[in-house]
């Protein structure tokens, strides 16, 4: 029998001019992420950090880079597959989406040069205290929340024969569903919160429930690209469009535990904290079954040709990354760097994914051809980089190295440590290299426009 054809079109010019709009913006957020991630590398590195004012220096460049390469270049790469989903052209509206979206990003990346600072270190959506910050992030929450409903009201249905297209339409729609779900999340948590919270513990509880439930927005895109990337590099992904349907469905199931957290915890309660925790710990478990499915698909394939070499090399790459990513959360016992590790493997594993994403659709945007040489090697750059990194930080967590910490304050003085936050440092820079590469890769890509 004949497998489905998974692959993303690109119906007319209007969706791909507001496609090539929010993957502007998502290489653009990367760019900048990819700055901090550089001085947030030194401000880590032994020796090297002695001389960089490394304590607030690291805080307010790690609140940037978070928000930038997570919030930013993911939800604007879930835009583009929301644009590739849309049945319908309405030029207006998107239009005002993105600019707002845009608008905020450039707002986020210059806001320590205007005076932005007093950092807080709470998760997901790290904040600086300044009404810059805020007013970039709330313009960039407007324009992708637009988006996300203009989607949801031109979303192309399945049609009247379900094939492989169709059913990587179907886990597109249930992304846009969970980030709804989360949006929901962060108001429900604002509505609930007490009067006397602040600070840090009133933006840790704010972004705690929304945070958890968008990890399932980018591990089911991720899913989405893997499909794609294994179609498109000669994998044997034998499943039917029913039965990928199917493995959505049961990625996208744990959330609909959400509002009974609501319901049955305070917001600020230990019971509410813990309760996403475990969503996030067992219910993404729930990726296996489609990650199998694609693990064996590259078991059985053919060496890829053309194209289908630098697709294979960001399958495999990001495979790898979220695997340990997924491994190292298991292994988590307490608040040491572990936890970093365990975190930057799983969205370095997303990000792989969406690079190879990129790499696939800018030829069918116009543009190309991608260089496939340094294509070929960007993944494994970036890939090998990032391992070395999350090792090292896994390595010297194991100390007790706690995290969100730099310099003096990491108290790094034996050995072992010393020698896990070098490997740190090392694979950090080589990461930054690769990181380079990519946007170099997308750069000559879209000045070889046809």
């Amino acid at each position: 029998m004949q497998s489905a054809v998974y692959h993303l079109s690109i119906k007319n010019d209007a969706t791909r001019r507001i496609t090539l709009a929010w993957l502007t913006l998502a290489l653009v957020s990367l760019v900048a992420a990819g700055i901090y991630s550089l001085l947030l590398v030194l401000a880590r590195t032994p020796a090297v950090q002695k001389l960089l004012p490394v304590v607030d220096f690291f805080r307010v460049a790690l609140v940037v880079h978070v928000n930038l390469s997570i919030l930013i270049w993911m939800l604007s790469i879930a835009a583009v597959l929301w644009s590739l989903s849309s049945s319908r052209d309405l030029r207006r509206w998107d239009s005002l989406s993105f600019l707002l979206a845009a608008l905020g990003t450039a707002i986020v990346i210059v806001s320590p040069l205007a005076g932005a600072g007093d950092p807080l270190m709470n998760n997901y959506v790290p904040i600086l205290q300044h009404p810059i910050f805020y007013a970039g992030l709330a313009l960039f929450t407007a324009g992708i929340s637009s988006h996300l409903l203009r989607s949801a009201v031109t979303r192309q249905g399945i049609g009247s024969v379900l094939d492989g297209a169709a059913a990587l339409r179907v886990g597109i729609t249930l992304s846009a569903i969970i980030t709804g779900i989360a949006i929901a999340a962060f108001v429900a948590s604002y509505s609930g919160m007490p009067a006397e919270v602040s600070g840090q513990l009133y933006f840790e509880f704010l972004f705690w429930g929304g945070g958890h439930v968008l990890q399932f927005t980018y591990t089911l895109l991720m899913l989405v690209a893997w499909i794609v990337l294994a179609h498109a590099s000669g994998c044997q992904f034998v499943l039917s469009p029913r039965l990928t349907v199917m493995f959505f469905l049961i990625l996208a199931l744990p959330v609909i535990t959400v509002p009974f957290f609501y319901v049955a915890h305070d917001v600020v309660s230990s019971g509410h904290r813990l309760a996403f925790t475990e969503l996030m710990k067992y219910g993404g478990l729930s990726c296996l079954p489609l990650g199998l499915a694609v693990c064996a698909s590259i078991w059985k394939g053919e060496p890829p040709k053309g194209e289908g070499r630098y697709l294979r090399a960001a399958l495999e790459s990001s495979l790898l990354l979220f695997t340990v990513g997924g491994v190292l959360g298991f292994m988590i016992s307490g608040l040491d760097i572990v936890i970093p590790a365990h975190y930057h493997g799983s969205t370095v594993g997303v990000t792989i994914a969406f690079m190879g994403l990129t790499y696939y659709l800018l030829p069918r945007l116009g543009f190309g051809p991608v260089p496939p040489t340094l294509a070929l090697w960007q993944p494994y750059i970036y890939g090998g980089g990032q391992f070395m990194h999350i090792i090292g930080l896994a390595w010297t967590g194991g100390y007790g190295v706690q995290r969100k910490t730099a310099g003096t304050a990491q108290a790094v003085d034996r050995f072992g440590e010393i020698a896990g936050m070098g490997l740190m440092g090392l694979g950090g820079l080589i990461s930054v290299i690769g990181g380079l590469l990519f946007l170099i890769v997308a750069y000559k890509t879209m000045r070889a426009a046809r």
